[in-house]
């Protein structure tokens, strides 16, 4: 077929409220040929998701196509009867969403969700209905598919739940397949299985697919083409090749230069944020929509009249919405202040010694009884942590970093083993039972900034009650300074103290919960997942605001994430954690470097790279994380590792490895032998 499958011709898209008409998306348009699969980019806000559901035609009664054409099969879209619509939803066209739940019926067993399909678009009988939903159930690589179609939604791992979702969106072998960020919540390694599911799916069934993601690295490993929108406008479009080894936009430009790279370097090389903020709808420039935020602006030129897509002469169907495209030097380097002096860490501010958390979880306890079962979130932790150093913790959900997070700040307290902040034993503490400068000496930054915050007072009167409450300032004049001041460290405007948190953007909410947290002069921050509900654009500015205050304040950062492409970046040493264990540690350089655990490995190949000069060994691990109430015997990693069988006999199934040092402070907890170590490739490299 040289038509296309689905083909969107200067679209726009309003919501109609209360105060008048809101423009969503305007003078969109984008091909998705037959096989091809599109991918759409942006910050949140920008119109990917109202895209898709424009396709859909699942506007709810506030939303309108306001103009333009959307072909699917070269049919109208805009004009079909709902009847019509029946038709074509759910059987030629398919969506998975970005949270699995909200798509599932939690009171229906899997199979019978499953079964629906067929027996509504194609009137199967139950016993076909079936046989196709188990043979889907298996093609989507879920392990003992039977047992799966007889459990509840909530029976199920979040990996688990998106692939049933996409084996529903797969059931009718659609021809085109919209995916709305179907891995935004999933671990890296999950995310690694379902984009591999996706490619080889679509490959086989022929379907195409517009995917929606802010990730860029995900839309190389997965996309043909891509669409970079900007403020309901598509900014730049063209081949995933051509626009990330050539991009023609400052918007497109921006976002690369927001992620961290291989090459990237927080004190040679640091991430370029992009200035400012996304416009409201109602408050749109005149002109170039990014104009406010773009270095390359010059007025009367990009702010006179409307943009239009240009050709940016480069490649086939490589179109740009800017006017100046044939004038700026695309490749000139990113303009930084200064190379900042690399810091040197000080003393051991904080050390874990054999630190073992376990929780005793009754059968039936909400009634009691039953069977009274042992849960080992954290098992023989131990690590330490110098003056002003970063020391990342990764690992899969599941593993035990925020139990051990919990224990730092008194929120649970240690079954065995030590927790020393300073001179001060603090793993058997609960936090009522701590001092006041205890609890001001390790504070936390959330993962979202969006419940962290009251939303019934000020944000100036909040961050003032948290220095009253550490005894910070004599007065309230005092205090209303420091406020002011701690403001000015986190690069918000003064007036913002006035402003209640709905009035401020997520990544200006999570300005104020590193304010917060830096109120009372912490020894030690503990950042967990700081910036992962944050858009790519706004990581870069909290990340470097972040070690901006470390720096100057010479504060101790425990930085918990799944992002290792982050943690490549930001930290100076790496704690990798699973199933409660520390499987790796050692400085950023060695733990990135091989000889790798397997784990550590497959973490690293998990990562999504957007460098199209990067190649990575590929490692899929098979299954989910077990359960910490029902840990594997021996090597807690034994029953996902790809490197099982070059140990010999059954050691890894009966005997827990010790801690090994191989070189320095790099260490490791497996069987695996010095020779067979020291044969590692390495898993990311350079073409």
């Amino acid at each position: 077929m040289t038509e296309p499958i689905l083909e969107i011709t200067n679209l726009s898209i309003s919501f109609f409220v209360r105060a008048g008409e809101i423009p969503a998306v305007m003078d969109f348009s984008c091909k998705v040929m037959p096989g091809e699969a599109m991918g759409l980019v942006g910050e949140s806000g920008c119109g990917k998701s109202t895209v898709a559901l424009g396709v859909m035609r699942d506007l709810s009664n506030r939303g309108k196509i306001t103009a333009g054409s959307i072909k699917f099969k070269g049919r109208e879209l805009t004009t079909m009867s709902e009847k019509e619509l029946r038709k074509i939803r759910g059987s030629e066209i398919a969506m998975v969403y970005q949270e699995p739940m909200a798509s599932l019926n939690p009171a229906m067993r899997v199979g019978k969700q499953l079964m629906e399909v067929p027996i509504l678009h194609e009137n199967a009988s139950v016993d076909e209905a079936y046989d196709r939903a188990l043979e889907m159930m298996e093609l989507v690589r879920l392990p003992d598919p039977e047992r799966m179609m007889d459990s509840y939604p909530h029976q199920l791992s979040g990996g688990q739940q998106q692939r049933i979702v996409i084996a529903m969106a797969l059931l009718s072998k659609p021809a085109l397949l919209l995916m709305d960020e179907p891995t935004t919540a999933l671990d890296v390694t999950v995310e690694a299985g379902i984009v591999d599911l996706v490619k080889e799916l679509g490959s086989r069934f022929g379907t195409s697919m517009l995917f929606i993601s802010h990730n860029l690295g995900l839309i190389l490993e997965t996309c043909d083409r891509i669409t970079v929108m900007y403020s309901g406008e598509a900014v730049e479009t063209g081949s995933v090749k051509d626009v990330f080894d050539r991009m023609r936009h400052p918007y497109t430009q921006g976002l690369f230069r927001s992620i961290p790279l291989p090459g990237a370097d927080k004190y040679s090389h640091p991430l370029v944020a992009i200035p400012g903020q996304l416009p409201l709808p109602h408050e749109r420039p005149n002109g170039c929509n990014f104009g406010p935020r773009c270095s390359f602006f010059e007025a009367g030129k990009c702010d006179v009249g409307e943009i239009r897509m240009h050709d940016t002469g480069m490649a086939e169907s490589h179109f740009s919405r800017c006017e100046r495209v044939a004038e700026i030097d695309w490749d000139a380097p990113p303009k930084h202040e200064g190379v900042v002096e690399a810091t040197v860490p000080g003393e051991t501010i904080l050390s874990v010694d054999g630190l073992k958390k376990y929780y005793e979880v009754a059968a039936n306890q909400m009634f009691g009884g039953g069977e009274t079962r042992v849960v080992k979130a954290n098992e023989e932790i131990t690590f330490s942590a110098r003056e002003a150093e970063t020391v990342a913790i990764v690992g899969e959900s599941g593993c035990g970093k925020s139990t051990l997070a919990k224990i730092l700040l008194g929120l649970e307290t240690a079954t065995e083993g030590t927790v020393t902040l300073g001179n001060t034993e603090i793993g058997g503490t609960d936090i009522g039972d701590r001092d006041t400068g205890t609890i001001s000496s390790i504070q936390m930054v959330f993962q979202n900034p969006f419940d962290t915050l009251n939303p019934s007072h000020t944000v100036g009167s909040q961050i003032v009650r948290t220095l009253e409450r550490f005894g910070i300032g004599n007065s309230p004049k005092e205090r209303e300074d420091r406020m002011l001041e701690l403001l000015d460290l986190v690069k918000l405007p003064r007036e913002f103290a006035k402003r209640m948190p709905r009035q401020l953007s997520g990544g200006q909410k999570q300005r104020i919960g590193v304010a917060r947290a830096f109120a009372g002069a912490p020894k030690v921050v503990v950042a967990d997942e700081p910036v992962s509900a944050l858009d790519v654009s706004v990581q870069a500015a909290v990340t470097e605001l972040l070690m901006d205050i470390q720096r100057a304040s010479r504060t101790t950062m425990l930085f918990i994430s799944h992002d290792l492409s982050v943690v490549r970046y930001i930290a100076d040493r790496v704690v990798v954690m699973y199933l409660g264990h520390i499987v790796e540690q050692g400085t950023t350089e060695e733990v990135f470097s091989p000889p790798y655990h397997p784990y550590t490995e497959a973490l690293l190949s998990a990562i999504p790279i957007a460098d199209t000069k990067v190649v990575k060994k590929h490692i899929v691990l098979d299954g989910d994380i077990p359960s910490a109430m029902n840990p594997p015997s021996g090597c807690p990693f034994q029953t996902r590792c790809h490197h099982k069988s070059e140990v010999p006999g059954d050691k890894c199934e009966t005997d827990l490895p010790a801690t090994r040092t191989l070189t320095g402070g790099h260490r490791v907890k497996c069987h695996l032998a010095d020779d067979i170590l020291d044969k590692m490739e390495p898993v990311v490299a350079l073409a």
